[in-house]
């Protein structure tokens, strides 16, 4: 029972299928052929209903409705202000066109100046006081911790602008000095190609001078002060004395014929430099002699 139920199906939808391709096939041949126009398939379009009910919205009015005097609510209906004297008395406020901006907010701003002058005098007439008392001190809505915790956070905030702004300033630095790096590489492969290039011609007859080798020469910058060898400065004078000037270095100081023959540094105080002492205040004492005729003429 089972096979044969599911060959009928099978038949079933075999039948359909064919039936809705032979519809495809005759909507296709009347397409082709122009019978189909225009206007059989089309969007109905959706009108929304628009309810007004009048009674139900004035008893949600009334229900919301408080009776409060103008002190608790302080709402003003203002017309405009009337225009004065100057460039404000030239305008034209009465302009109702939406996209000029600056007489939209000329009107804006005469209806609150109205509004104020109007709500100042209601003010004055229930007696309340519109300005603040020259002894009049209020103590702050936010204590000075929290004042405090807001002002570090203020600190942190910059100091952080700061940081990004220097970082920013440090990145087109380096792009900048790449730039200015690859430039530089790029001149010295063009110097070199051409150098290359005007060697080949030198070479293949092309070209007779050699100009272009002197061009190549680096440009010389300014010249240092050569040392004179015969005459060196006084630092290199004293190098060479502390630590010699090239030969043998070993047995410098042994005593040689000539050394020892010579008396010219013998009994004479010197110092490193080779200079003698010499005190000059010191004055020569008188021989024995002279000191003994000296002490008898006295004792006579």
């Amino acid at each position: 029972m089972n096979s044969e139920s599911e060959s009928d199906v099978s038949l079933g939808d075999q039948h359909l299928f064919l039936h809705s391709s032979d519809e495809n096939e005759d909507l296709q041949k009347a397409f082709e052929k122009g019978h189909l126009k225009p206007g059989l398939n089309y969007e109905v379009p959706f009108e929304p209903k628009m309810i007004n009910d009048v009674v139900k919205m004035k008893s949600k009015l009334e229900h919301i409705h408080l009776n409060l005097n103008w002190i608790e609510r302080m709402d003003l209906c203002n017309a405009p202000l009337p225009s004065g004297s100057g460039e404000e008395a030239s305008l034209d406020t009465s302009s109702t066109d939406a996209h000029n901006d600056f007489v939209r907010e000329l009107r804006f701003y005469r209806q609150c100046q109205a509004s104020v002058l109007d709500g100042i005098e209601k003010l004055h007439k229930l007696g309340v006081s519109t300005k603040r008392p020259d002894d009049y001190f209020a103590q702050m809505a936010k204590s000075d911790t929290h004042m405090k915790k807001v002002r570090e956070k203020l600190i942190s905030k910059q100091t952080a602008m700061e940081r990004s702004q220097k970082a920013r300033k440090l990145r087109e630095l380096r792009k900048f000095g790449k730039k200015v790096q690859q430039d530089v590489l790029k001149k010295r492969q063009k110097d070199k190609k051409e150098m290359m290039n005007a060697v080949k011609k030198y070479r293949t007859g092309q070209q007779d001078k050699l100009d272009f080798l002197e061009d190549a020469k680096p440009k010389s910058g300014p010249k240092k002060k050569k040392e004179n060898p015969n005459n060196p400065g006084q630092k290199r004078q004293h190098k060479n004395k502390k630590f010699g000037f090239g030969g043998q270095k070993k047995r410098s100081k042994y005593n040689t014929s000539d050394s020892t023959n010579s008396t010219t540094s013998f009994g004479k105080r010197q110092n490193s430099q080779g200079r003698q002492f010499t005190n000059k205040n010191k004055k020569n004492r008188p021989g024995k002699n002279k000191r003994k005729n000296n002490k008898k003429g006295q004792k006579e």
